[in-house]
């Protein structure tokens, strides 16, 4: 039986969206008015075409069927707890507390720079805090867990003094153990929590939000020469799997955010694809994540091979998924980014 995707698209933004959903012209997108759209892609492994909103009932009965329930998801309001999904996204700010990830290694890992990077970045509005002890870039070896957890242990003994979610990025079951005593909120797995067997039982007892992340086979030998049938509807059908997995072992909440992985175990045309079919996900039910910030993609259209200088790519990268309804951006450069969404609300 053939498989049919419902991609969103054709998007209005600001007043422009509110006079059209008004007039049943458009439809919101996640619940949001300010965002809405008129026209729907029908995917499925050979074909695909452009349906507009008002021709869906022409359709044969299975294919309104099934477009019309994935309707339903994509409409509805997003929730994940201690985030407000609004008319714009969530940031969440980036903290490597490594000597070597791969933009900003050796910046933040000692514990007066990393408290101080930390702040700044709430300061400049972090709703979410991502940190990490370990490198996962391409080409990364795995550490001791005890190194892991020296690392992180600098600033997670100062969870108080940040009010803002923390999001830790890490692999290992036993440091989310350690770490949750410090109210850690979000538990960021790059593994997809395929690198260690205990981590979905820990995710099943402390009922810990977290996110899936899609990643093709892992940092040390991820970008050689990875392939795919279909990239997008291939990480598509990985999330479905890894949500009835997660069910399967009891977990049953929906703080649950998705993550393509953009770079982790995809080419150029890969991550392309991607970003600019990001919206395909809104019919999973459950909010998007980017992270774009600084990758190796923008320096292979830019021609920029200094990460710290990839800046203007990020934001193009993040306000390109932010048209399209990405709740959450992941990024290095938060005061950045939170000045260009301002400024490109103001247009609409």
């Amino acid at each position: 039986m053939i498989k049919y995707y419902t991609r969103a698209c054709n998007f209005y933004y600001g007043s422009q969206s509110l006079q059209k959903i008004k007039k049943k012209l458009s439809l919101p997108l996640n619940g949001n008015n300010y965002l809405s759209f008129d026209s729907i892609e029908l995917i499925n492994r050979q074909t695909k075409k452009i349906i507009h909103i008002k021709d869906i009932n022409k359709q044969k009965n299975y294919i309104r069927k099934i477009i019309l329930e994935n309707l339903k998801i994509i409409t509805k309001k997003k929730n994940f707890k201690g985030l407000h999904f609004n008319n714009k996204p969530v940031l969440m700010g980036v903290l490597n507390l490594t000597p070597d990830s791969f933009s900003d290694g050796g910046k933040f890992n000692n514990q007066k720079k990393a408290f101080k990077h930390a702040q700044l970045l709430i300061k400049n509005g972090s709703e979410i805090l991502d940190i990490g002890g370990e490198s996962t870039r391409p080409g990364s070896r795995d550490i001791l867990q005890s190194l892991e957890w020296k690392r992180l242990s600098k600033i997670l003994k100062h969870r108080k003094k940040f009010k803002c979610l923390f999001s830790l990025d890490t692999r290992k079951s036993e440091i989310m153990k350690k770490a949750m005593k410090y109210n850690i909120n979000i538990i960021n797995d790059i593994s997809g929590f395929s690198y260690d067997q205990n981590t979905l039982n820990f995710l099943k007892k402390s009922k810990v939000p977290f996110i899936i992340n899609h990643i093709k086979g892992n940092p040390s030998n991820m970008q050689k020469n990875p392939k795919y049938k279909n990239v997008l509807l291939d990480i598509y059908d990985y999330f479905e799997e890894q949500i009835k997995k997660i069910r399967s072992y009891g977990i049953n909440h929906n703080n649950i955010i998705l993550d393509p992985g953009i770079g982790f175990g995809k080419k150029l045309k890969h991550n392309i694809t991607l970003i600019s079919n990001i919206s395909i996900f809104h019919s999973l039910g459950f909010p998007i994540m980017l992270g774009a910030s600084r990758k190796r993609f923008i320096g292979q259209l830019s021609g920029e091979k200094n990460s710290i200088k990839r800046l203007g790519g990020t934001i193009s990268a993040n306000l390109y998924a932010f048209t399209q309804g990405v709740q959450v951006l992941r990024v290095h450069d938060v005061e950045e980014l939170n000045q260009s969404i301002k400024v490109f609300k103001s247009f609409y």
